[in-house]
């Protein structure tokens, strides 16, 4: 497989640009959501208070997900100053343009990929 043309790294750029402005956004507009939970107890019933506890730990897990990612994208747009986007950090070989479109951010090939989801699957 060849690395990446002119055209596809500025295609890329552009796309992980999006993306970190996407999800910085995202986590902005999220982290009242993620405030800790305070509701009156003599007027909200004890289902409600679990309901509202709950929807709170799905949106931290949601917003510890993104701010992942947005490492991820930010890392990804390091690398591409560097030179060095499209290339898998464990083989070292060209990671598909197929898989950098599909997810810009992506740091391994999908065969080392599938290597490490079945390390992670091992008990």
């Amino acid at each position: 497989m060849s690395e990446l043309t002119a055209t596809q790294i500025q295609e890329q750029t552009d796309a992980l640009r999006r993306l970190e402005i996407e999800l910085d956004t995202v986590l902005r507009q999220s982290k009242e959501a993620a405030q800790p939970v305070v509701l009156d107890q003599q007027s909200v019933g004890r289902l409600s208070r679990i309901d509202a506890i709950q929807q709170q730990k799905m949106v931290e897990a949601n917003r510890r997900r993104q701010n992942l990612r947005l490492k991820k994208v930010r890392a990804a747009l390091s690398a591409i100053d560097a030179g060095e986007y499209g290339l898998c950090l464990r083989c070292e070989e060209v990671i598909g343009w197929r898989r950098l479109q599909a997810q810009p951010e992506c740091t391994v090939c999908l065969e080392c990929q599938s290597h490490l989801e079945i390390r992670r699957s091992q008990p």
